[in-house]
Order: structure tokens, then C-alpha cells, then sequence
């Protein structure tokens, strides 16, 4: 009897809709918000504007790293058990998507995602669940771009540059980003067998470095390198490494993908290095809008649009203030 009891309190608690109508007027507003590498600065400041939204609307901001499947899961749990009434999610794998989903309807909580885009167990996107991301195509475009911009600049012949393309396979957003980035670049006429694909591990600086310095070391028949991957950090250890083998910024062209304070730093220092550019995509609108969506749907029931795609702007050595204060930050 108990058993039969439970089961169907679990199947109602299921059957639950996303769009259930809005919150009570009396009720305290509680967000959470969910990202899988709390300790990057891109979530830092997703955070800190979502702090930012909270303040101006007076809802509770409960914000939560969760590294990996099971951690996500909890974290649901723990909101649940705050009465939290939605949460916003960047999770450490998307496959985890018809999990997350079926927990979230579960515990009664609406969801919505950011940055990374869920997906179900044919590897499509999950559309039931509303999502702003980066039109990572469209980034790589760029990063690609600004690199066959400055080969050209610099009067290189592109027979002679090696691109390192540091790759995450694992990710779709890596996946797109870096197929953008290849896809401008040989149609700007750079040849394809000279794109090394360097795996890394995982997406920091360090497992970048590494896979940059065994493409390079591999590769001693180009006299200049290009490098892309995912994000900042992925541009920033191909520099690394191809300063450990004498291929300074003269001879050295990098694009990261973020605006991090890692690639600010690089651009203050005295002198010029092969961390050449990244396209800066803006944490205001992924961190304030995402909450302010949430907090709409939960106290109006008005649902956030199924998908929002945003793009960026290339941010070098010489505009990077400027181009930062353009982008609200």
C-alpha cells in the first residue's frame, strides 16, 4: 500500500508541466543557479550578474557548482528542499539531459538552460526546455576570421603556418566552435592539411598546453602557427607552448573565444604575445536574462523564448577596454 502510495505521488509529481502556472503572489522567489565549473571566471560573472538580477527584482539567488552527474542531481534536491520554485543550468555533460529533465519535473522545479544545450539519447537538442546559448558556429566564424585576417596582414604564405585546432570532441559547443573556425579559414584559402587537431583532456590551459606542444613538436615544418579551440583557455596554452619552442608573437597568432581576465591579463602586459585576440561573449545577458526569464515565468508563467543564440566581438590588444564597455561590462 505504502509502495503504491509513493509511486503514484512520483508519477503525479512528473506529470508536472515546466510552464505550470505562475507563483503565488506571496510567495519568496528562489532562483537556483547551476553551473559545472564554478571556479572558471565566464561563470563568475554569469553569477555575478545574475546577483545583479536578484537585487533589482528581490528574489533569492542560491547559486551551486556541480562537476559532475550526481552533483547535479543533488543540487536539484537541495533547491527543491529550499522551495526554490526554478532553476537556470549549465551542466558538465549534456547527455545528461533526459536525467535532469525527469528529476526536474520530479521535484516540481522549472528549468531552463545556458551556454550548454541539453540533449536527448539520439544526441538532439532537448527543445522542450528553454535555452540560451552562443551561436557557436558563428563564433568559430569569427575566430577564423580574425585569424586568416592577420596571416594576411602579416604577408605569411599560408603553405608555410601550421593551425593548431585544440579540440574537445566531447562537447557539441567545442564541436561547432572549432568547425566554425576551419570552415572560414579554408574557404580564406588556408590549406586544410596544415590544421593539426590536438585533443585535450579537459578544457583548461594546462591539457591545452599539452596538446599544443605534441602538435608542434610533431610538426617542425611550419615556420609560423595559428591557434583556436574552445575558449580562452585552449588559445592561451597553445601560446604556452608555442613560446616553449621559440615561436614567439611575431610568429604566433592565437584567438581565444570568452573575454576571460586570463586573456585581459595578457593584453596588459608590456609586451605583445601570440594570444592575439578572442571574441568576447558577454556573461551579462547569459547570467541577468537567464534569471530575469526564470523569475518572469515563475511569477507571471510567462515561459522564456525556446531558444536564444547569442554572438560576440573581437576584442585585441588595442580595443579590448572600449569593446568591453560596449558589451556592458
Amino acid at each position: 500500500m505504502q509502495r503504491r502510495m509513493f509511486v503514484s505521488l512520483i508519477a503525479a509529481a512528473a506529470a508536472m508541466s515546466f510552464g505550470a502556472g505562475a507563483a503565488h503572489a506571496a510567495d519568496p522567489v528562489k532562483i537556483g543557479f547551476i553551473v559545472k565549473q564554478p571556479e572558471e571566471p565566464w561563470f563568475q560573472d554569469e553569477w555575478k550578474f545574475a546577483d545583479q538580477a536578484a537585487k533589482e527584482k528581490g528574489f533569492t539567488l542560491v547559486k551551486i557548482g556541480a562537476q559532475s552527474g550526481d552533483k547535479v542531481i543533488t543540487a536539484i534536491d537541495n533547491l527543491a528542499a529550499q522551495k526554490a520554485q526554478g532553476f537556470v543550468i549549465c551542466t558538465p555533460d549534456v547527455k545528461l539531459g533526459p536525467g535532469i529533465v525527469a528529476k526536474a519535473k520530479a521535484d516540481g522545479l522549472k528549468m531552463m538552460t545556458v551556454d550548454d544545450r541539453l540533449v536527448d539519447g539520439t544526441g538532439k537538442p532537448i527543445e522542450s526546455v528553454p535555452h540560451m546559448g552562443i551561436s557557436a558556429s558563428k563564433i568559430g566564424n569569427q575566430v577564423g576570421q580574425a585569424l586568416a585576417d592577420e596571416i594576411k596582414k602579416r604577408g605569411w604564405d599560408m603553405k608555410e603556418v601550421g593551425a593548431i585546432k585544440v579540440s574537445f570532441e566531447q562537447l557539441p559547443t567545442a564541436h561547432d566552435r572549432t568547425s566554425g573556425a576551419v570552415e572560414t579559414l579554408t574557404a580564406a584559402g588556408f590549406p586544410a592539411a596544415n590544421i593539426i587537431d590536438a585533443p585535450q583532456a579537459k578544457t583548461d590551459t594546462e591539457n591545452a598546453f599539452n596538446a599544443a606542444n605534441i602538435a608542434i613538436t610533431k610538426n617542425p615544418q611550419f615556420k609560423h602557427w595559428v591557434a583556436f579551440g574552445l575558449n580562452d583557455e585552449a588559445a592561451l596554452g597553445a601560446t604556452r607552448a608555442a613560446e616553449g619552442r621559440g615561436f614567439k608573437a611575431d610568429n604566433m597568432i592565437a584567438v581565444g573565444i570568452g573575454g576571460s581576465e586570463s586573456a585581459i591579463n595578457e593584453f596588459k602586459k608590456p609586451s605583445a604575445t601570440g594570444f592575439f585576440g578572442t571574441v568576447l561573449i558577454s556573461p551579462k545577458r547569459h547570467g541577468y536574462e537567464t534569471s530575469l526569464d526564470m523569475y518572469t515565468w515563475i511569477t507571471e508563467g510567462k515561459a522564456p523564448p525556446p531558444l536564444t543564440l547569442t554572438t560576440g566581438a573581437l576584442m585585441e590588444r588595442g580595443n579590448y577596454e572600449e569593446v568591453r564597455k560596449q558589451m556592458g561590462l
